[in-house]
């Protein structure tokens, strides 16, 4: 039949052809889709017992239409990292009913009980103790299987040639790790940050470290990633009386550096804790990152003894470590500079009063290059913390001067 786009009077019928569904007198659906790149759907019937959800991916990014072409084949990485996901933390994905590779449309679990993590934030929710850690412990799980220590060789090798994901590795490349740092025409800002946003572009030595971490994004293939996890792609709650994290959209899954998804989810850690400051909230934001590395660091040293090439000893496990870290807090501050004057913006900072969001704009900037430029002297999350603080304390001591920058 081929590829269609799938609209809202369609899924039922579509369910039913893929044998998810048999009364379609009784399926009630609507579109949910948010974010910049596919459609979803969600079915459920009359009585609110039965539910499922749908994700297309088009073949164009969807906030902006044709005139951005994306090959649909992107759907074909997500459901590939689902199955490896599902095999090293089934709790912390939704369940995969089924994948439709020639309408590139994913049929799964319905979260819409859960709420997404950034708006339950924004909102004033906490993190809580269990949301972090249980992420740091999904980077474990995934990065330990699906690497050298958890795969035997010809494992890997095939898990490297069918887990390429050019298109969107490319976007990555670009918009999070060179045109925040050059003129281009996807670059927007508040105004309020016209000096910084020209000052970074002026900055050498900030753009020869975001070289250096963009060539570890491209190089280094240590384990499959998440590839775009942030607080957008995290949804918490209850569940019976149980608290509830499920990961989801791994569309931008590759194989790729370790510190890449741990940065990530840091950089939205620290401007969810920059909005917090901003609004004068009590909040838990600061001990985030220390306990998503915890679980990350805790849950990885578990599995270390069932290695599967004990050449690798425990002393380079610590130098391993010592290195994900390291390029953590580097992807992370890619990460907050890109999600303030590149591309794709924060509801965090953009939905605060423009009394509120330029300062707090200008501390996420200012950490941002921090955490790269400085990321091998931020060796802990006290570190970091207090790098954070000292940009409060003096918010312009840290500014970049561009007539210094390349000294």
């Amino acid at each position: 039949m081929g590829y269609r786009i799938l609209d809202t009077d369609d899924i039922p019928g579509y369910l039913r052809e893929r044998g998810h569904w048999d009364d379609l007198d009784d399926i009630h659906v609507r579109e949910v889709s948010d974010g910049n790149l596919n459609r979803v759907f969600l079915a459920s019937n009359s009585a609110g017992t039965r539910s499922l959800a749908v994700k297309q991916a088009l073949p164009w990014v969807r906030v902006a239409g044709p005139s951005w072409p994306l090959s649909p084949d992107r759907s074909d990485a997500e459901a590939r990292a689902y199955e490896q996901i599902a095999k090293a933390a089934p709790d912390k994905i939704p369940a995969i009913h089924g994948y439709d590779a020639e309408n590139h449309a994913l049929v799964m679990e319905d979260l819409s009980d859960l709420r997404v993590l950034r708006t339950h934030l924004n909102e004033g929710g906490s993190y809580g103790p269990y949301i972090s850690a249980r992420i740091g412990e999904l980077v474990a799980q995934l990065s330990f299987a699906t690497s050298d220590f958890g795969m035997p060789s010809a494992g890997r090798k095939a898990l490297i040639a069918t887990s390429v994901n050019p298109e969107l590795c490319e976007i990555t490349e670009d918009v999070v790790l060179s045109e925040p740092y050059i003129e281009h025409e996807h670059n927007h800002w508040h105004p309020g940050l016209d000096d910084l946003a020209a000052e970074f572009r002026a900055d050498t030595r900030l753009r020869t470290e975001v070289a250096e971490l963009r060539h570890v994004f491209m190089t280094s293939g240590q384990a499959l990633l998440h590839g775009d996890l942030h607080t957008g792609s995290v949804m918490v709650g209850r569940r019976d009386g149980a608290e509830v994290v499920r990961v989801f959209d791994p569309e931008f899954s590759f194989v790729g550096p370790i510190g890449f998804d741990l940065g990530l989810y840091w950089a939205n850690v620290l401007v969810s804790e920059a909005r917090a400051h901003a609004l004068g909230a009590e909040n838990d934001h600061a001990e985030q990152l220390r306990l998503s590395w915890a679980g990350f660091e805790a849950e990885f040293r578990r599995l270390w003894p069932s290695r599967v090439d004990t050449f690798f000893d425990d002393a380079f496990l610590e130098r391993f470590l010592s290195r994900v870290w390291t390029e953590s807090v580097g992807f992370a501050g890619t990460e907050i500079v890109r999600r303030v004057i590149g591309f794709a913006h924060l509801t965090d900072l953009t939905t605060l009063a423009d009394d509120l969001q330029v300062p707090a704009s200008r501390r996420a900037l200012l950490l941002g290059r921090e955490l790269i430029v400085n990321r091998a002297e931020l060796a802990t999350p006290e570190a970091i913390r207090d790098r954070s603080h000292s940009l409060v304390a003096h918010p312009g001591a840290n500014e970049p001067d561009h007539r210094r920058a390349g000294v």
